[in-house]
């Protein structure tokens, strides 16, 4: 099934027992979860959960072990051939990723081009977008993150927190069908963290699918459709964030969230 033939029902995002181990280190145990179409799941739980991981799965910059990965209701980094697995060739499994945005914890920008350039050059060269039409697109998008104003900067002359926005505009300039964030506030100064989450809330509120690994609990009380928590591997608790932040049915979970700031 296509994207253009999928269900309005189909989740965008669906992992069926997903494994992914280094060596003899189980770091995912089997996870199944799903997100649904223009909804916000956050994921949270302690450094070395698999949350980072199990976020790279989903558009292969991990191979998965064993299990399914599906968005948009097509298999991710793989094809299914007599009931076996067969990894796509790179070129194919980056295809594939164009259609997913992913926003990092270090902003990984050219620092020798400009804002504009940054966000500009992926459409034209991956999308072969006309330069005319992706220079437009790209001014609308660092308005929208608020950094019209600094489109003919270079990174080493934005704060950390306008890094990151320049990052997520890059993102939404390939017209991405979901976006992956993974930890996007957690290398920048307190004071600036603000700035990047309310880029976030608008996207949210835009009926962007999102899949966020943070731990920032004000922000996925506020924002997420969906909690999950994870812990060693393995989905322990997930719900709506009134449930699982308000009350939740696993000791771990319990135990989690009296150690981090609400």
């Amino acid at each position: 099934m296509t994207g253009s033939e999928t269900s309005a029902d189909t989740p965008m995002v669906r992992a069926d027992r997903v494994c992914k181990h280094y060596g003899a280190v189980k770091v995912l145990k089997g996870i199944s979860l799903e997100v649904q179409r223009g909804e916000v799941t956050c994921l949270i739980g302690p450094s070395g959960s698999g949350k980072s991981t199990f976020l790279r799965c989903i558009n292969h910059l991990e191979r998965v072990d064993a299990g399914r990965l599906y968005v948009d209701d097509t298999l991710v980094g793989y094809a299914e051939r007599g009931g076996r697995l067969h990894e796509l060739h790179p070129r194919q499994a980056a295809k594939q990723r164009r259609d997913i945005g992913m926003v990092f914890q270090h902003f990984n920008l050219f620092p020798h081009r400009t804002v504009l350039e940054n966000v500009v050059e992926a459409p034209v060269l991956v999308k072969k977008v006309k330069r005319a039409v992706a220079v437009d697109r790209a001014r609308e998008l660092l308005d929208r993150v608020g950094l019209g104003n600094k489109a003919d900067a270079y990174p080493a002359q934005l704060s950390g927190g306008q890094q990151q926005r320049v990052a997520i505009a890059r993102a939404l300039a390939m017209d991405p069908k979901l976006m992956l964030f993974d930890e996007p506030t957690s290398a920048l100064d307190p004071e600036l963290v603000g700035e990047v989450l309310e880029v976030m809330r608008d996207l949210a509120a835009g009926g962007m699918t999102m899949v966020v690994v943070t731990h920032e609990m004000g922000f996925a009380r506020e924002v997420a459709d969906q909690l999950v928590f994870m812990d060693g591997g393995v989905v322990v608790e997930a719900g709506t964030p009134r449930d699982v932040l308000g009350n939740p049915q696993h000791e771990r979970t319990r135990e989690f969230l009296s150690r981090v700031p609400s």
